[in-house]
């Protein structure tokens, strides 16, 4: 029997690697090497637990990631700004794995990418502030003009699109949160606009069906969403599943910057720019490739029932 072909998985411990290792293994196609600074980790070794080749670099180390890729069928690609929120990191790390996987003639590459919102509003417009120098929304543009380099080189690559984690509801403070007086509410600049939103956990089956399709998607663009609504909606489901009434406080871009936790203002640009390019912004995205990519993608609902005791712990 021919040997498994290799699928390198960068950030293999993150919400969008560890859940692209896990679906390598349960599907069984391809063999999976999952990336990480240190192996030594309580998730590096689940992983290696579950017969996953546990493989150490660093994206700041440029030799280790010729390495790790060396051999390998596959690459999935992918940064994460809030650990440093540097727009130069973001920058270096992507050349990084880029020349890494042009080093060691990777078949497929699929780079986790976002927009570079200034091609729908440049930095001299008044209409939002612009942020370290020369950007609207850094974790953003500072992936998409980074595109170029992997269709520049020449890589077989696939340009993947993700969107808005639900996850980030108990991960960084988006969920209900209680009002002194007891009622819960969520709180977003994006009035009635819609947004397209996933399960972190759904974003590795489809970076998975990105790869079983191969060259069907290579020298695509694809973006990926689990669903597309707006906040009241969000918060008519939220309120049906937590069991408590959940309001939508709809506050003005320019509040939701002055909030002051670390990048409240890159996010509150981002949001802005949903709601003002709502079209662009979702028209990216399908929810009909996401099922073809991904059948079991899971509803807001079906995700929600799941982690609500993570969204809304018991006081």
């Amino acid at each position: 029997m021919a040997e498994k072909k290799i699928i390198a998985v960068v950030g293999a411990t993150g919400s969008q690697g560890s859940g692209l290792v896990r679906a390598i293994l349960n599907d069984g196609e391809f063999s999976a090497r999952a990336i990480t600074r240190d192996v030594t980790t309580d998730k590096a070794r689940a992983l290696a637990d579950a017969c996953a080749e546990v493989v150490a670099a660093d994206l700041d180390d440029a030799g280790s990631l010729e390495s790790a890729f060396a051999g390998a069928h596959g690459a999935y690609c992918v940064t994460f700004f809030w650990a440093h929120f540097s727009t130069e990191k973001e920058n270096q790390h992507a050349r990084s794995m880029a020349n890494a996987a042009r080093a060691a003639g990777v078949g497929h590459v699929v780079w986790s990418t976002l927009e570079d919102t200034r091609q729908w509003l440049p930095t001299s417009d008044p209409r939002m502030p612009t942020l370290q120098e020369k950007y609207n929304v850094p974790h953003f543009d500072a992936k998409g003009e980074m595109d170029h380099v992997f269709t520049d080189m020449g890589l077989p690559v696939t340009l993947f699109r993700t969107c808005f984690y639900w996850d980030n509801m108990y991960m960084f403070g988006m969920g209900p949160q209680k009002g002194e007086d007891g009622s819960y509410a969520i709180t977003f600049p994006l009035g009635d606009h819609a947004f397209p939103s996933i399960a972190a956990e759904d974003i590795g089956p489809c970076a998975l069906g990105v790869f079983k399709g191969g060259g069907a998607y290579i020298g695509q663009t694809v973006g990926i969403a689990g669903e597309i609504f707006n906040c009241r909606q969000m918060a008519a489901t939220l309120s049906r599943v937590l069991g408590v009434e959940v309001g939508y406080n709809a506050v003005p871009a320019d509040v939701y910057r002055s909030f002051g936790f670390p990048g409240a203002d890159d996010i509150g640009n981002m949001f802005q720019t949903w709601a003002d390019f709502e079209s662009e912004y979702v028209g990216a995205r399908s929810l009909e490739l996401t099922r073809r990519l991904h059948p079991g993608v899971q509803s807001f609902e079906q995700w929600l029932v799941k982690y609500k005791d993570k969204v809304l712990p018991a006081s």
